[in-house]
């Protein structure tokens, strides 16, 4: 017991449960929240996607959570060694986890570096353009050889600097600063969204779903979109959870996170929806919803430079938060298989990630005709991350949690070896999800994700 303590002190722990989960739900509010939920609504069908990807949440976004906080918090350990712990099977899933998170951060790095353009830009000559030329702007900036670069190394920057420092002063303090932020600069956005003329078609548009719109791929989509925002299937959040101690409630900890990960989603939308409505916009704008769309929104407000300015930073701190998580979980395993010091570890993830980062850049300029089956590397990486390995990854913890952990060892850890007593229904049922409908749902829309099943 006493060399298990003192491992885990020289691991860090987080200091408190509102460090951890205000850390957790940083990790899941981020790109997925504010750029990639609000273009996937407008894509797919308004409130049809809303209520199908409410729905995933509540059965499988929940559970998956619960999962990889379980297998995190027993094995104490990085994720590749603490799927050994259940069985050495299953340490796949910990290495696909490995393997993935540089593939997400090397395009978050560059996502976020637009961001931190955006948001100097906002007084230094965006606004200064017509509405209808800011898809010019967007794409001379990042068709840029070496501008979006320099943006692509500050944001990677910040984020090896922040695990550099380690849990405690570094993840944690930062949650505990930049989530309240975030927060609030989410209100007074919108705030100023929901009170433009004309603002409440936007919310009836989000809000009211139609049935007929509900299809396999908006299934489909709407899954992706639980994997990616929760970050669930690259074994990050089992990364965060192995630094709990073992008196923290673990179901209510993963209800709290995804409530909160589901709120700013929505919250998202009301400030998105109702501008994009107010001025004649059309929601299906896609990827560029973000960097096009709105910027032409707040170029027609009353101090709109201000308000764009705000709007920018928030998706900058929504970004930074998701990338520290990524960072965290191959930064731990590096520092505990290869005993390397933690801003060492950092900065050689770092590192590789911002080479592989250069060639997403590139794919929107120079290297823009370049493809792999049919998509350019910011394509692929995002479809290979979304579509695959968040999926299979999932999948493996639900089997490794299921199947080889099987019910006694999983629900001990959630009940804290009997002690939450008021748990033990919620963890029996969550089990029964987890071995027998959780995985033969995510296989069933995985294979039609990839064309292998048309249901």
């Amino acid at each position: 017991m006493a060399d298990s303590q003192m491992n885990e002190s020289k691991r860090g722990n987080f200091t408190s449960n509102i460090g951890f989960v205000l850390a957790t739900a940083g990790s899941a509010v981020g790109l997925g929240n504010l750029w990639r939920f609000p273009y996937m609504t407008g894509t797919s069908g308004g409130g049809a996607f809303v209520l199908v990807y409410l729905l995933i949440m509540v059965i499988v976004g929940v559970s998956l959570l619960l999962v990889e906080f379980t297998v995190g918090r027993s094995g104490k350990a990085n994720a590749v060694d603490s799927y050994r712990k259940i069985s050495p099977k299953m340490v796949w899933v910990g290495y696909l986890g490995f393997f993935t998170a540089f593939i997400f951060l090397s395009y978050f790095s560059v996502v976020g570096g637009w961001t931190i353009h955006y948001a100097i830009s906002s007084f230094t000559g965006l606004f200064k353009l017509a509405p209808d030329e800011m898809g010019g702007f967007f794409g001379n900036f990042i068709g840029n050889p070496i501008v979006p670069l320099i943006y692509h190394f500050l944001f990677m920057g910040a984020t090896v600097y922040i695990i550099a420092s380690g849990v405690e002063h570094g993840i944690e303090k930062w949650a505990k600063i930049l989530m309240p932020a975030l927060f609030i600069m989410m209100l007074i956005l919108v705030i100023r969204s929901l009170t433009l003329p004309g603002a409440l078609a936007g919310v009836g548009w989000y809000l009211k779903p139609d049935f007929s719109a509900i299809n396999l791929s908006v299934i489909v989509a709407a899954l992706g979109q639980v994997f990616f925002s929760l970050s669930v299937g690259m074994s990050g959040m089992v990364t965060y959870a192995s630094y709990l101690k073992r008196k923290d409630n673990l179901p209510k900890t993963a209800l709290q996170v995804s409530i909160t990960d589901t709120a700013i989603a929505l919250i998202a939308g009301f400030m998105i929806f109702p501008a994009i409505f107010a001025f004649g916009m059309e929601p299906g704008q896609g990827v560029g919803l973000l960097f096009i769309t709105l910027p032409a929104i707040f170029s027609q407000m009353p101090l709109g430079a201000l308000f764009s300015f705000i709007f920018f930073v928030l998706v900058f701190v929504a970004a930074l938060t998701s990338a520290i998580s990524i960072l965290e979980m191959p930064v731990a395993f590096i520092i505990e298989k290869k005993n390397m010091a933690r801003p060492k570890a950092a900065l050689l993830v770092g590192g590789i990630s911002f080479v592989m980062g250069i060639a997403v850049s590139f794919s929107f300029g120079i290297w823009g005709s370049f493809t792999i089956f049919g998509q350019n590397i910011f394509g692929l990486f995002d479809y290979f991350g979304s579509n695959i390995s968040l999926p299979l990854g999932a999948l493996g913890a639900s089997i490794a949690v299921g199947w080889f952990w099987k019910k006694k060892g999983a629900t001990d850890e959630i009940t804290n070896g009997g002690e939450l007593a008021s748990v033990r229904g919620v963890a029996n049922t969550w089990f029964f999800l987890v071995r027998y409908i959780i995985p033969v749902f995510i296989f069933l829309i995985f294979l039609s994700s990839i064309g292998l099943l048309a249901l």
